[in-house]
């Protein structure tokens, strides 16, 4: 959750759980906030909160992206372990494996692995490495405990930007109600002077 101006410490222990989002530091007094140097109109400073808004819509753009290639990586890298164990449990035995592979989109082909100790991983960048069973179930339990853990750290950095929004938000409206209030307030003194 955001802190408010005048609790400006415990928002550093939030900085450092969020490295890459800013912290939204929400407005409690708008009268002194406005008065602060940099906050000459309310336009300068509704102008300022939107491109800061703007910029936490970019990042959960970006870190949406990261959850997505991470959601079905994992699946990946479950189904690439299930395989190895068979493998595995296969390969002191004398008979072939059956199997099906992809050739391409919805064409597969039938295969015939004979037992084997070693298995090519494709590591990303168009490179595939050849490994034990061991070495290659090692790595991708590695992987995946590196994978499901980046996508708890984006499920926490998505919600602590969701309450950056909604800080960011509700300064955006307090400032705009503040200048509102000021301008009938400067519109009601004009016209009584005028009277």
């Amino acid at each position: 959750m955001a802190t408010t101006i005048e609790s400006g410490n415990a928002g550093a222990a939030n900085k450092k759980k969020h490295l890459g989002i800013p912290e939204a530091i929400f407005v409690e007094d708008v009268d002194a906030f406005m008065k602060q140097p940099g906050n000459d109109t309310a336009d300068a400073v509704l102008r300022k909160l939107d491109e800061q808004y703007q910029k936490y819509k970019y990042m959960e753009l970006n870190l949406a992206q990261k959850k997505l290639r991470l959601k079905s990586q994992i699946p990946q890298i479950k189904q690439t372990l299930e395989i190895l164990r068979h493998m595995q449990k296969k390969k002191d035995t004398t008979d072939p494996m059956k199997t099906h592979f992809l050739l391409a989109d919805n064409v597969y082909c039938k295969a015939s692995v004979p037992p084997t100790d070693k298995v090519c991983l494709w590591l990303g960048a168009n490179v595939m490495l050849e490994y034990d069973i061991d070495e290659a179930q090692a790595l991708l339990e590695k992987n995946f405990a590196t994978a499901s853990r980046n996508l708890d750290s984006l499920e926490d950095d998505l919600d602590f930007l969701r309450d950056q929004f909604t800080t960011t938000e509700v300064n955006m409206a307090r400032v705009y109600n503040w200048d509102v209030k000021r301008r009938s307030k400067d519109n009601l003194l004009k016209s009584a002077e005028r009277s």
